[in-house]
């Protein structure tokens, strides 16, 4: 297996540390960009070609995964060049301008919902779900989870994160209503290291009775499934990990999409929402809204039970195994 990703980028980190090879091209955006920043990654998108086209030619693979992003445009082009099959993963409920684009030279479109069949060639689409990483799930239960994180689980436990880097206006909010929230439950916040400072130095002030409720974390990788086993509610941007990972543990939310993210968000946490699984908070109104939101949510039993229910009704856990079945099929199929 060969990662072809982009130079810089955090996947570097996670790609060594599952111990995948690794080779990078130029590249850069073409959606969404100012025309300057066009100009400029429009000779980038080119030279990641020529790249891509000699990486493709060493390599010599059977099949090719794409993902969607700008890398996937020069290395699809590449592959498709040799007349290597194409999959495609599309993990948010919406596909990009790439996945929109590259959807037309695939021979299969993998999705995560039966939603997103409506944006693509219908024929080629597959509904696999999202694929959880197996380090994810423990075992145990909740009550093993609480005992790792040294909570009691008695007490509900809200869940905060904003992705690896962290999301400011989370973070921001939070730290305002910090000591209401940590009156009435427990809180495990996972900052990012964007704001972790900040979010250190608030958690050495607040008083010894609050502070043995608020577990607060830079980023947590290995232990983010204890994370997701303990908590009641969780407050998250709506990437589309969300969409596998908060059904894979029936885990209630409170999504609040990155305003500029395109619609991608926004797309993915009004399905969750439509399927009772969660509430969207627009970014907005996170100042005004965020508390009276999880003091409603986590004072109604039955609400948080419905909605753990709708989420788990949303997993497909064997969605991993789907889509790699999906690759050996054309890995094994004659080249078109």
């Amino acid at each position: 297996m060969l990662w072809v990703g982009t130079a810089g980028e955090m996947e570097e980190e996670l790609v060594g540390r599952a111990g995948l090879l690794l080779e990078t091209i130029s590249g850069g955006g073409v959606h969404g960009v100012g025309l300057r920043q066009l100009a400029r990654n429009g000779p980038r998108l080119m030279q990641g070609w020529r790249q891509a086209r000699r990486i493709v030619r060493r390599f010599g693979p059977d099949v090719a995964l794409l993902t969607g992003g700008y890398t996937n445009i020069p290395v699809a082009l590449a592959a498709w060049e040799r007349r290597v099959p194409l999959l495609i993963f599309l993990p948010d409920i919406e596909p990009g301008l790439a996945i929109r684009t590259l959807s037309h030279l695939a021979q299969v479109v993998a999705c995560t919902a039966e939603a997103s069949r409506s944006f693509l060639p219908p024929q080629k689409v597959k509904v696999t779900g999202y694929p959880v990483r197996p380090g994810l799930v423990p075992g145990g239960g909740r009550a093993a989870a609480c005992r790792f994180f040294e909570l009691k689980p008695d007490l509900r436990i809200l869940l905060v994160f904003g992705g690896s880097r962290g999301a400011r206006t989370i973070n921001t909010s939070v730290m305002e209503i910090l000591p209401q929230l940590l009156t009435d439950y427990q809180m495990i916040h996972i900052s990012g290291h964007l704001d972790w400072e900040v979010v250190a130095e608030r958690a050495c002030q607040l008083p010894a009775d609050m502070r043995i409720r608020y577990r607060p974390f830079a980023y947590l990788h290995e232990e983010m499934g204890q994370a997701l086993q303990a908590a009641d509610l969780v407050v998250a941007r709506a990437g589309a990990a969300t969409l596998g990972e908060f059904p894979a543990f029936g885990l209630p939310a409170v999504l609040v999409p990155y305003p500029f993210a395109w619609r991608y968000q926004k797309v993915n946490a009004d399905y969750m929402a439509s399927a009772g699984a969660a509430v969207r908070l627009n970014d907005e109104l996170m100042e005004a809204e965020l508390l009276p939101t999880v003091q409603r949510l986590m004072n109604d039993p039955a609400k948080l039970e419905s909605m753990r229910q709708a989420a788990l009704s949303l997993n497909r856990p064997r969605a991993a195994r789907q889509i790699s079945d999906l690759l050996a099929s054309l890995a094994r199929s004659d080249r078109l």
